[in-house]
């Protein structure tokens, strides 16, 4: 990428960054990149198939810009929300970068997003301001490489992982986080323009500034944003799972569940206090209750009324997620999002409930804020009569959620604000279980799918 006349001094004057210790570790993330078995290969070793664009060749296996004829090579794909692996290689004083959601032409730092890709301790750029650094989202988010870099010396094979997922950026660089940003409400660090936020598609760039650079074993992993409604799984049967998610609920048992701890244990942040031994004696007293009110009839879980709600017996972090619900009439319900409450379920046609907003319909972040906070309200009413199946698809990303009820947007990117945490100070859990909400009446569900999204 270019260079401004912007100093690292006059930049951290004026803006401050996340230093190395505050970014998560990468073993997570690499654990659950590795477990992906179906990558695709966006370069074959051999050929530039698959991609187009000016000034670079295939030599020994990797793609290479061209010294002094490099310009954009880029896919001949769009992609919207991927986990991309590679390796990359500089020699002393190399610059390019990797355009994100690149629509095709412009300059990718800003038309797009750039992960900049540079050999950053050269003398040269002894001046660059912390967003210029390799693993920066280019004149958006410094990388930590200002403080420790984590290249390996310039001719020597370094592994990058890039994730870009919703508002999600991160960047790993052989094996440490140096980058780790959710852009929603991201404002360029410097004064140029930056429509390219925005933006939720595009190829895949690599940015030549005429120097060397060579990439190999280029792949990437899809994770856009499944249908948001029931056409997506048409044709399919009750409980089983569509292609790359995961059926919670076998359509006949109590599998992968668990029931819900007594409180003042049903709130996570209580949860994480006990000891494992007082744990496992309280969940066997949960399950006890659990075993007692829901069982199975029909291909669908079923509620009693009494009780308490059904929880997942597996922590989940950021995912997509697919349940059908349905209520009978003047019920309520809501499903737990890491453990907090909730995506509201309920009878829009119930009368005692109009004071508090029911017939605005199922669907919103029932526990944000007051009247009038952002995702409180659903965006339309989408439910269907009572009595009739309802279809949730719920994205997590981060602390945001993106709802749909029925295939209509209800819920668009809001924050999911930590009901446990009265003064707001305590953010949500990274990861914890789903709940189906016991709120005194009989409930169903039945077709509950999740895919599990990396972060």
């Amino acid at each position: 990428m270019k260079f401004t006349s912007l100093t690292t001094a006059a930049l951290c004057a004026t803006v401050s960054f996340a230093s190395a210790a505050d970014l998560p570790p990468a073993e997570p993330t690499l654990k659950m990149l590795e477990a992906i078995k179906d990558w695709e290969p966006l370069f074959d070793g051999s050929t530039l198939k698959g991609w187009k664009g000016a000034g670079y060749e295939v030599q020994d296996g990797a793609i290479v810009c061209v010294p002094k004829k490099g310009q954009v090579l880029q896919t001949e794909n769009e992609y919207s929300d991927f986990a991309l692996d590679l390796e990359f290689k500089l020699e002393p004083g190399s610059n390019n970068g990797i355009g994100l959601h690149y629509p095709g032409s412009g300059d990718a730092a800003y038309v797009g997003m750039e992960i900049q890709v540079l050999d950053d301790h050269h003398e040269k750029y002894k001046s660059i301001a912390p967003w210029q650094f390799h693993g920066s989202v280019y004149g958006v988010q410094p990388s930590t490489q200002s403080e420790k870099s984590q290249l390996k010396p310039a001719g020597e094979w370094n592994r990058q992982q890039i994730l870009c997922i919703g508002d999600h950026v991160k960047v790993i660089l052989n094996g440490v986080t140096i980058t780790d940003v959710y852009l929603t409400g991201k404002k360029p660090i410097h004064d140029e323009k930056h429509p390219g936020l925005e933006r939720k598609t595009g190829t895949i760039a690599f940015c030549g500034h005429g120097d060397y650079v060579a990439y190999r074993n280029i792949k990437l992993k899809s994770f856009a944003p499944a249908a948001p409604a029931a056409p997506a799984l048409s044709g399919n049967p009750d409980n089983t799972a569509p292609a790359g998610f995961t059926a919670l609920f076998n359509g006949k048992d109590l599998t992968g569940w668990k029931g819900l701890l007594a409180g003042p244990n049903d709130n996570p942040i209580n949860r994480a206090k006990l000891t494992p031994d007082a744990h496992a004696a309280a969940q066997v007293k949960a399950d006890e209750r659990m075993r007692a009110n829901w069982t199975v009839a029909d291909g669908a879980l079923v509620f009693s009324g009494k009780g308490d709600s059904l929880c997942t017996a597996k922590k989940y972090g950021d995912f997509d997620f697919y349940v059908d619900w349905k209520i009978p009439a003047h019920a309520d319900s809501g499903i737990y999002l890491r453990g907090i409450p909730q995506v509201q379920i309920w009878d829009p046609a119930n009368p005692a409930q109009f004071n508090v907003g029911n017939q605005k319909g199922s669907g919103g972040l029932w526990n944000n804020g007051g009247a009038g906070k952002d995702g409180k309200e659903p965006l339309v009413k989408a439910d269907k009569p009572i009595g009739e199946w309802n279809t949730f698809h719920i994205r997590m990303i981060g602390d945001r959620a993106t709802i749909w009820l029925n295939g209509q947007l209800v819920v668009n990117n809001s924050i999911v604000e930590n009901y446990w945490s009265k003064d707001k100070s305590v953010p949500i859990m990274r990861e914890e279980q789903i709940e189906l909400q016991n709120h005194g009446n009989n409930l169903w569900f039945k077709n509950i799918y999740l895919r599990e999204l990396p972060y």
